[in-house]
């Protein structure tokens, strides 16, 4: 088991030391959404959850942890994000004889907005446009023994800006294992690993993208010379995450987690998260802390679970307070999250 465990950590690391670069490039990634968690739970644990991650929002965090329920599984996740901007996600999860099949997907979208001309910006155009990004997909996991779980997640991923458009896809990755003392568990996931992607524009409206720039020719016979400039590719937010988890304390009906974790992500910094989680009986509270990020966040959270005839329901809720970008209590991240088995 330690090989193969060995294996599984330098083939997720491949992919990251191929594409590293030196410096971090702030603002070089796109479809930045997929960088915004899930789940009221793992939020108000700071995102240290790669290693906690037990259930169908593993689908987001660490595919993985897909396997180590033994019950079907429904999830609606709302997040009230900056700037008005709204997140949906919704997952289901089925127990096969092979394996646990899951099925996603997410929603970005926010209001109309004003088109301004481009040389002034003083005044718009009387003119709207939308934006929104798209994420849909399909996950495996696998329990392969009673402390090893390997789960792989294949997105179709969209954005939209105004009239232009731009689709891909990319995989994640996830692994769990048990050390068997304590619920002591070490989680990795490699997520957003794909190609990098490009607009397709035609400036010149003439049924050509990305005409030579350095031709100097008249390519359309407008009599004008490069006016089609070339589409610079950008990548996907691909992210590596290490995570340890145990529980310091399991008796008497109460339990606390804590857990802790690395992100490299390709665009900035690594980060570091710090997570706890306190239950008792239903009921459950949560803190966390991001550190490395210019707006530090702290996040809290609590949750309750609900036994009905149909379901065990599972209630979330956390705050994360982003620092200078937190305007007010109520124009900061807010989620909401519903989670049924049955």
């Amino acid at each position: 088991m330690k090989r193969y465990v060995g294996l599984l950590l330098i083939f997720m690391l491949i992919p990251g030391l191929v594409s590293a670069d030196i410096f971090p490039k702030a603002g070089t990634a796109g479809l930045q959404f997929l960088k915004i968690g899930i789940d009221a739970r793992a939020i108000g644990m700071g995102e240290a959850y790669t290693a906690v991650t037990d259930d169908i929002s593993s689908i987001y965090w660490n595919p993985a942890g897909l396997a180590l329920k033994s019950q079907n599984q429904i999830l609606f996740s709302h997040t009230e994000w900056l700037a008005d901007i709204q997140y949906e996600y919704i997952a289901a999860s089925r127990i096969t004889s092979f394996g646990a099949l899951g099925l996603h997907v997410a929603l970005l979208h926010m209001p109309w907005m004003d088109v301004y001309i481009e040389e002034s910006f003083d005044e718009p155009t009387g003119e709207k446009f939308a934006c929104s990004d798209l994420s849909a997909g399909i996950t495996y996991a696998n329990s392969f023994t009673d402390k090893f779980s390997f789960g792989i997640n294949v997105k179709y991923l969209r954005q939209n800006l105004d009239e232009y458009a731009v689709n891909s896809f990319s995989i994640d990755l996830g692994s769990l294992y048990n050390t068997g003392w304590n619920n002591l568990t070490i989680g990795m996931s490699l997520r957003n690993f794909g190609p990098d992607l490009k607009y397709d524009l035609d400036n010149d409206d003439d049924g050509e993208f990305d005409e030579d720039p350095f031709d100097l020719l008249d390519n359309d016979g407008d009599g004008l010379i490069d006016e089609d400039r070339e589409e610079a590719p950008f990548k996907l937010p691909m992210n590596f995450s290490l995570g340890v988890a145990g529980n310091i304390y399991n008796a008497d009906n109460q339990k606390l987690i804590i857990s802790a974790q690395l992100d490299n992500c390709v665009d900035r910094s690594e980060t570091y998260n710090l997570g706890t989680e306190y239950s008792i009986g239903t009921f459950r509270i949560r803190s966390g802390y991001q550190f490395g990020y210019d707006a530090a966040t702290f996040s809290v959270g609590f949750g309750w679970t609900i036994p009905t005839n149909f379901a065990l329901i599972n209630l979330d809720y956390s705050y994360s307070d982003m620092g200078d970008l937190t305007e007010s209590f109520l124009e900061t991240p807010h989620r909401l999250s519903i989670k049924l088995f049955y």
